[in-house]
């Protein structure tokens, strides 16, 4: 049961979820979505938390697709950003298996390191946010994420892209691990 479990085995049960599936599409699709500017992501990203907010407000949905699988997707394309930020612009489209697997598990362990830090500092107080309250972060950090896109990457003094989408991805897993205790 994910409620008995601590942040740190939660964190890996979810992630792990989202690997599964994540690698499962590698297979059907291949690195089709490495064509994708991390603007696009960016894009993607904001369809699915505006979404979530927009089920989140009105209470019924008429598409199929779970609020928590919205998560799941944010999650997975969060990574997706991650992965593209950190290859040369050079880098080929095509990826074998094992070098996406290598560099998912890559950027889901920076995302753990930090979830880790963060809660040592601020003593788990996601854990009394309400999930709207997340996805509202989650669409404060998109839009900060679009505005520093359009400086063509430029920061004065505020975090860059990357710290943003793992953000995105940390925000992700406390709604997801909010969500199934709520429902157990």
């Amino acid at each position: 049961m994910l409620k008995e479990k601590g942040t740190n085995e939660q964190f890996d049960i979810i992630t792990d979820e989202c690997r599964s599936l994540f690698l499962k599409k590698y297979q059907d699709y291949g690195s089709a979505w490495r064509i994708l500017r991390t603007t696009s992501l960016t894009d993607q990203i904001l369809i699915k938390a505006r979404r979530i907010r927009n089920i989140q407000e009105v209470g019924a949905q008429r598409v199929g697709d779970s609020i928590a699988s919205e998560f799941m997707g944010i999650i997975n394309y969060s990574n997706m950003a991650l992965i593209q930020l950190s290859l040369d612009k050079d880098a080929p489209f095509e990826m074998d298996l094992d070098e996406v697997t290598r560099l998912y598990d890559e950027k889901r362990q920076e995302a753990r390191d930090l979830l880790q830090q963060k809660n040592h500092d601020y003593g788990e107080a996601w854990r009394d946010m309400r999930v709207s309250s997340i996805t509202d972060l989650i669409l404060m950090k998109l839009l900060r994420l679009r505005q520093i896109e359009d400086n063509e990457g430029k920061t004065l003094v505020s975090e860059g892209l990357e710290a943003n989408y793992l953000d995105i991805l940390i925000y992700s897993v406390f709604a997801l691990i909010l969500l199934r205790e709520k429902a157990s």
